[in-house]
């Protein structure tokens, strides 16, 4: 008899092994510093973690007096994210942002460029259901790359294998130029080499400039009260070595 073809899949995070790898590619770091410091700041008691993940970030942010909520899309990255040491204390939802609870939240946040993967007009549904769930003195800070910086040129990887938690990993990732609408689409190839099982995984992300970011905010009802550059705050200048942009925003006044 013939061996079975591998195993295929096209979708994104929604495997386990995927969620796996999810951890090891985004580690605790900078960004999860500047949140941390930006809730504490703010002394945010009712925040969510829009688009969570496996929730790396989202258990750090709960402490006693604190509600936090963690919302996903993906159940693979969800069932990573409640099983998380700390993981009992948040509470986790299958969703986006149409599972948001009207005027509610102090603090939302969306970490790991959740928002270049917010696709045409759901971006703009988002950004009302965030502005419906937040309270009158809410905020809402978020990443997303600066597309004068071309970041999306350094983004084609070839074949190449490397051991991970979930056994020997042969990938290699094509990424296709910007589309009319700034859509980035990605096709990673992912083959597990001791099942060869292999899971192909394409991704769209949106690139924004900043003032298409402030100006869909303010539809929203939102105002930019800052942009940042990093994750130490420095004002954000425009110029193509600045790939990060950090929003800060609130409702006027």
């Amino acid at each position: 008899m013939a061996p079975l073809p591998p195993e295929r899949y096209s979708l994104s995070y929604d495997d386990p092994r995927l969620a796996v790898l999810y951890d090891v590619d985004n580690p605790d770091g900078p960004d999860h510093d500047f949140f941390r410091g930006f809730a504490d700041h703010l002394g945010a008691n009712r925040i969510v973690d829009l688009g969570c993940g496996t929730g790396l970030l989202t258990v750090t942010l709960a402490r006693a007096g604190r509600t936090v909520t963690g919302i996903d899309p993906a159940p693979a990255m969800l069932e990573r994210a409640a099983t998380r040491p700390g993981g009992e204390a948040v509470n986790w939802v299958l969703g986006t942002g149409d599972v948001l609870t009207p005027h509610t939240t102090d603090l939302i946040i969306m970490s790991g460029n959740v928002v270049m993967h917010i696709i045409g007009d759901d971006w703009h549904t988002t950004l009302a259901a965030i502005a419906r769930a937040l309270t009158p003195n809410g905020r809402l800070v978020f990443e997303a790359r600066n597309p004068a910086a071309h970041a999306w040129k350094s983004w084609n990887d070839p074949v190449g294998e490397r051991d991970t938690p979930v056994g020997l990993l042969r990938e290699s990732v094509t990424t296709e130029p910007p589309d009319e609408d700034g859509v980035v689409r990605m096709h990673c190839h992912n083959e597990f080499v001791e099942t060869g099982d292999v899971l192909d995984v394409e991704q769209s992300l949106q690139f924004r400039d900043r003032s298409q970011i402030e100006a869909d905010l303010l539809a929203a009802g939102l105002v930019t009260l800052n942009v940042w550059s990093d994750w130490a705050k420095t004002p954000f200048g425009g110029t193509e070595a600045e790939p990060l942009m950090v929003f800060d925003a609130a409702f006027p006044g």
